[in-house]
């Protein structure tokens, strides 16, 4: 495969923290440095802050919801205002850990989500910020990105900023072995698609692809392990080690069509992210296999996709084998609403010019009506 001649920017990253029983390290980092802490999780991890091991005045945001939205954020920033935290810890999935994101930098700023939608936009962090990841899947944990739904436009806001990356991520396995097999699927799937679109985006780079096709390999050998046995540790480590390799593809990179074409069943029906992702992944990666053959051969491989006559064939099969819900109807998508999704869809610029292929809204609707 050639070698691309583009540039990338890359920034310091966090001080990271891997393996099981590092959730340890959240206490000793933080020690008694920080006397208001601010906790964002969801509620079934807002019941295991101890494990972090915290001192100091604990706030604790329970109410982080799945594809959360300018309201959930809103609720999350009058805590904070009134809490002022110095340390702010993300202990979720990748909706707690962008939510985190946004509490490090904008309460006390005079600035709302209006105006920091873009590009470094964010003038400073406001509180230092951990991230730990319950889940293997966004690898948000060392991103600096973070978005959330805007309900008037059912359009996902995106900031980028540097100042939002996280100053500690731990990744301790053993969060997640709590995960059910369908989470474990759909979540390993999202790392995977990162990792995937990043590989086969126009903008790939060679420090990148190293990252991201050893995600696709750890998916390919992990993942189906850990559905069928949720305690198996070593598989828990290597999806965790996915989902951090495809957090790494999303800075300087970013992902593609698949994201832009799944988001608007997260934002108008609220359908699991992970599982988005897996229903629409075999349809873009066939979509995309003439412009990256190389490439897409490359991730087939890597996945140890079942040998079927063509790139759809393999990869619907993989995602159906970890019981994966591949079908638009299956989620009580109304079919007349696939034209206004595609429309969204293609308005996704930031994403879709980002993709190896050109991509109309008419494809877009042809993807829709065949995963219908």
């Amino acid at each position: 495969m050639p070698i691309s001649s583009s540039s990338i920017t890359l920034v310091r990253p966090p001080v990271i923290e891997f393996g099981p029983g590092s959730v340890s390290k959240v206490g000793t980092w933080s020690g008694s440095r920080f006397k208001r802490i601010l906790v964002v999780a969801d509620a079934f991890n807002a019941q295991r802050v101890d494990v972090l091991g915290l001192s100091g005045a604990v706030t604790v945001f329970a109410d982080v919801r799945p594809e959360p939205d300018v309201a959930n954020l809103e609720a999350l920033l009058a805590v904070a205002e009134e809490v002022r935290p110095d340390l702010v810890v993300g202990f979720g999935g990748g909706s707690a850990m962008d939510l985190a994101k946004l509490a490090a930098v904008l309460p006390g700023s005079g600035q709302g989500i209006a105006d920091v939608v873009g590009v470094e936009r964010v003038p400073g962090k406001r509180a230092a910020l951990v991230q730990v990841p319950t889940t293997a899947g966004t690898g948000s944990e060392t991103g600096t990105r973070s978005l959330v739904t805007d309900p008037l436009t059912q359009n996902k806001l995106a900031v980028q900023s540097n100042h939002m990356l996280a100053d500690l991520a731990v990744i301790d396995p053993a969060l997640t072995l709590t995960l059910p097999p369908q989470v474990t699927a759909v979540t390993g799937v999202d790392a995977m698609a990162h990792c995937v679109e990043a590989f086969t985006s126009r903008r790939a780079h060679v420090t990148i692809d190293m990252y991201a096709l050893e995600g696709v390999r750890l998916v390919g050998r992990y993942l189906k392990r850990a559905v069928a046995d949720g305690a198996d540790m070593e598989a828990r480590c290597g999806l965790s080690l996915a989902s951090l390799y495809g957090g790494y593809c999303l800075g300087p990179v970013n992902t593609t069509a698949g994201h832009a074409v799944a988001y608007p069943l997260g934002t108008r029906y609220h359908v699991a992210h992970g599982a988005a992702n897996a229903l629409i992944f075999p349809h873009t990666l066939a979509f995309n296999a003439d412009a990256a053959p190389e490439k897409t051969a490359a991730v087939l491989a890597a996945l140890n996709a079942p040998e079927r006559a063509s790139v759809f064939e393999a990869a619907y099969e993989f995602c159906v084998e970890l019981g994966c819900e591949m079908k638009l109807s299956g989620f009580s998508v109304p079919r007349d609403d696939l034209p206004a999704m595609a429309e969204e869809a293609h308005a996704i610029r930031r994403l879709l010019d980002n993709n190896p292929r050109d991509i109309s809204r008419d494809d877009i609707l042809a993807i829709y009506e065949a995963a219908y």
